[in-house]
């Protein structure tokens, strides 16, 4: 039985274990990461907290304490109970099997692919980007590097693209975007953090394609998708998976006018509009190498969980350690962020976590990671030994949500010594 929802939340079953789902066979060996059942239990608690809370029709968490599945479960629903669905919609159920989308947490992947085509000679960190994209010199840019886009320096943070001809298939048009990239003026020149949304997996794509004369889909599959055993983990999704894909929805406290503009500013159209474009085929055709890759919490943590093992996955080393250590160290100190406004850790690739307390939790100073929009969290963590991932498909900015965030990162914190 559903209760009554409010305005902007989905409807919660009384009985929340109704639709959860766990993967028994990956959680198996729970308790050989030194973690009791009574610790498990109130981290699932606090998941279900956030499910509780309405913002999301589906949550998917993947934790992984010294290497051992700790939680691989869903709550919710993939289709068929998002907020402003009517209750005689068709539900389908979320479980641990079911692609999602990660949004900007799709950077992790991308850096990571940039610095193995570095640590096989392809190409230098602190090569110019106009060594491998002759275009992208224009307006002053050609001494920006490769090191600079990885860690959001590359002054370039948004698309500059004339209003009548936004529409949603330039994302299936590569080279315009790569042409609107290139004709850009830079928007910092003083090599000033500003967090590139979208702009900078672009280029940071075309680099690796240019080298390698694959596309960055193939690339990606030989590099890491594979070699993890990966179903998913890949830009878009092929189409004979998008019957299971879980649709992503509008949620929580109406977002106002100042927010919508300050978001529309990096993502280029209002927030309501991207959600939508997210659900459709020309996001799942496309390739957006900083935003729009699928995958389920398992896949997103194993791949934490294989930088936790210094690029290392069962028996085969994925990235040397010293390409791991350029994901994990920082680039600069804490700056204020002049797209996001806050102030931000970045290494080449990653998030940096902070203390007392950042964006992964409290106390995570030593946690590199990636978020996604909105409330979708992959990190590595050391000192925990914690290798974790949320994936939710409810896009709230405001609300109490963001509490039953944060009750759950402490929690994550607390029972993971």
């Amino acid at each position: 039985m559903l209760r009554k929802r409010r305005s902007g939340h989905v409807r919660i079953p009384r009985d929340v274990d109704s639709v959860s789902r766990v993967d028994e066979v990956n959680e198996a060996r729970a308790l050989n990461s030194g973690l009791s059942r009574r610790e498990i239990d109130a981290i699932w608690k606090a998941t279900q907290g956030l499910y509780r809370s309405g913002a999301y029709p589906g949550v998917g968490v993947c934790l992984r304490h010294r290497g051992e599945v700790i939680l691989d479960r869903t709550i919710g629903h993939a289709r068929g109970n998002g907020p402003h669905e009517p209750a005689s919609a068709t539900k389908v159920l979320l479980t641990p099997e079911t692609p999602m989308c990660i949004f900007s947490a799709s950077k992790a992947a991308t850096a990571a692919l940039m610095l193995k085509l570095i640590e096989d000679g392809g190409a230098g960190l602190h090569d110019p980007v106009s060594r491998f994209i002759p275009a992208f010199a224009r307006h002053g840019k050609g001494s920006t590097t490769i090191a600079h886009v990885l860690s959001h320096r590359g002054g370039f943070p948004s698309f500059h693209v004339p209003s009548d001809e936004l529409r949603p298939e330039l994302l299936l048009d590569w080279d315009y975007c790569i042409d609107v990239i290139s004709r850009s003026k830079p928007a910092h020149r003083r090599r000033k953090v500003a967090y590139h949304a979208l702009t900078g997996g672009f280029v940071l794509a075309e680099i690796i394609q240019r080298v390698t004369g694959q596309s960055i889909r193939t690339y990606l599959d030989e590099t890491l998708r594979k070699p993890l055993g990966m179903t998913h983990f890949t830009y878009g999704l092929p189409k004979e998976h998008r019957h299971a894909v879980a649709h992503n929805y509008m949620a929580g406290r109406k977002i106002d006018r100042v927010s919508n503009l300050f978001l529309q500013s990096f993502l280029a159209v209002p927030m309501e509009e991207v959600v939508e474009i997210s659900n459709s085929d020309v996001f799942l055709d496309a390739v957006i190498p900083a935003g729009n890759m699928h995958c389920t919490a398992d896949e997103l943590s194993r791949f934490f969980q294989m930088l936790l093992n210094n690029g290392r996955w069962q028996d085969r080393q994925i990235l040397r350690p010293e390409t791991v250590r350029l994901l994990r160290k920082p680039a600069s100190g804490v700056r204020i962020d002049r797209t996001l406004g806050l102030p931000m850790r970045y290494s080449m690739g990653m998030m940096l976590g902070a203390n007392p307390v950042g964006m992964f939790g409290p106390m995570t100073g030593r946690v590199y990671g990636h978020v996604g929009m909105m409330n979708v969290f992959g990190w590595a963590d050391p000192q925990r030994e914690l290798a974790a991932a949320l994936i939710v498909t409810g896009k709230a900015l405001l609300g109490s949500h963001l509490l039953a965030v944060a009750r759950w990162q402490t929690e994550l914190a607390r029972r993971c010594k």
